[in-house]
């Protein structure tokens, strides 16, 4: 399939934009969106031959441009054999089918831009079954006004994952296809969980790399654990999660994990039907939150991401930026500094033995190694205890249970009472 549609001529597209006063910023464009629209068309496998950016008070109801700029759209797709029209905003069925029929042409949106990336990315079966997830949820609200984009026969950009057959079966069946989809993704994270609780059980601290699309995530995870996977300038490289053990200190050993990039926009089903893979990031004991620092729009980018972070649960965990590609910062005064922010170059290996020794301090802080006497009237402290912290050695004497153990800030001031001193 790969192999087919390499040969095939790149998709030529026009690319579009509603700069609105009414928008809040995650539904607005600019050029600086379009150009990062352009880059998603490209991993799509299209070429980008024009760009309209269109300023008004709010979306036209019917063509959301407007009559006169859709007939400008229209003149501009002719004149540059685009076959494609794609928005940056998110736009209604009603609105995709109007203008489909005013330019001739294919209209979809950002979200269905990046549904597709998704679809040609997704290797796992879980994967598969998110994507197809977020695919239908998408779809559903939208048969009844959806034109050429939904009948288009699996030839192009946003005709990738359900086939034609599926997309014209009724509500009902999709809705029992969406049902059955959710199940199948609870019973991965009910995997998760146990391997969750098995990684606790052992004591491996959990690190997670997050950030932006094509930040440079991968890449650390290469460099630092010789991990093999692919890592390629491309947006959406990474779909299934890449997890590897990684010792940072003669004493410290870790599970580092890749994870999804985000980006601005990031359709709502996606981020529902990734929760699976997503909400390990909820259970890391530590977020590497990756940002590419030689982009000048970095700040804007991690801000994404800590919004995405957020919606996650996961706001609380403890974080270390992570400036990547700093040696490719046209000014590196001006990059933020402390304890928790290290500057690297993922692709040669800067910064490494500095990163290590931050996620060392980090993981350390709040944890305390200490021993106790757990009398034996208060046995029931035990299970806690074996649960919870990481049991060292184990001594019964006359006064009850002496343990040695490393336990956070909640646990051990649940014992400081039955705290001894290492001689007794």
């Amino acid at each position: 399939m790969e192999e087919w549609m390499e040969e095939m001529e790149p998709e030529r597209a026009v690319l579009v934009g509603l700069h609105a006063s009414v928008f809040t910023a995650e539904e607005d464009a600019s050029w600086e969106t379009l150009d990062e629209l352009e880059a998603l068309l490209e991993t799509a496998g299209g070429e980008c031959v024009a760009k309209l950016l269109q300023s008004r008070s709010a979306p036209d109801a019917r063509t959301f441009i407007g009559e006169g700029k859709t007939q400008e759209l229209t003149e501009l797709a002719r004149d540059n054999d685009a076959t494609l029209i794609i928005f940056d905003n998110e736009l209604s069925p009603s609105q995709m089918r109007v203008l489909e029929e005013a330019t001739g042409r294919t209209v979809l949106d950002r979200s269905a831009l990046i549904l597709d990336i998704f679809a040609q990315r997704a290797r796992t079966g879980e994967g598969k079954l998110q994507v197809e997830l977020a695919q239908y949820q998408y779809i559903l609200p939208r048969l009844s006004g959806l034109g050429k984009s939904m009948s288009r026969l699996g030839g192009g950009i946003g005709t990738r994952g359900p086939g034609e057959s599926k997309l014209e079966s009724d509500r009902r069946h999709i809705r029992r296809r969406i049902d059955r989809l959710r199940r199948d993704l609870e019973d991965v994270r009910r995997v998760r969980a146990v391997q969750r609780r098995q990684r606790k059980k052992a004591e491996l601290p959990l690190v997670a790399i997050v950030g932006y699309t094509n930040a440079g995530k991968s890449t650390l995870l290469n460099t630092l654990t010789d991990a093999g996977i692919e890592a390629n300038d491309r947006l959406f490289d990474t779909l299934d999660p890449t997890t590897r053990k990684l010792r940072i200190s003669e004493t410290q050993e870790i599970l580092l994990s890749d994870t999804v990039g985000f980006i601005r926009k990031l359709p709502h089903h996606l981020v529902s039907a990734f929760k699976a893979t997503l909400e390990e990031l909820a259970y890391a004991d530590l977020l590497l939150h990756v940002v590419d620092v030689s982009r000048e729009d970095w700040r804007e980018q991690a801000e994404t991401v800590e919004k995405v972070i957020a919606q996650l649960g996961a706001q609380q965990i403890p974080q270390i930026l992570v400036c990547n590609k700093a040696d490719r910062c046209e000014n590196p005064d001006l990059l933020p500094s402390g304890q928790d922010i290290i500057a690297i170059s993922a692709k040669y290996g800067r910064g490494m033995d500095e990163l290590m020794r931050a996620m060392e301090r980090a993981l350390g802080r709040g944890r305390h190694r200490v021993r106790i006497c757990i009398p034996y009237a208060d046995g029931y402290l035990l299970d806690v205890i074996h649960k919870e912290a990481a049991v060292f050695a184990t001594d019964y004497t006359d006064s009850g249970t002496l343990l040695e153990i490393e336990c956070d800030d909640k646990l051990y001031g649940q014992l400081r009472d039955y705290e001894v001193s290492a001689d007794a």
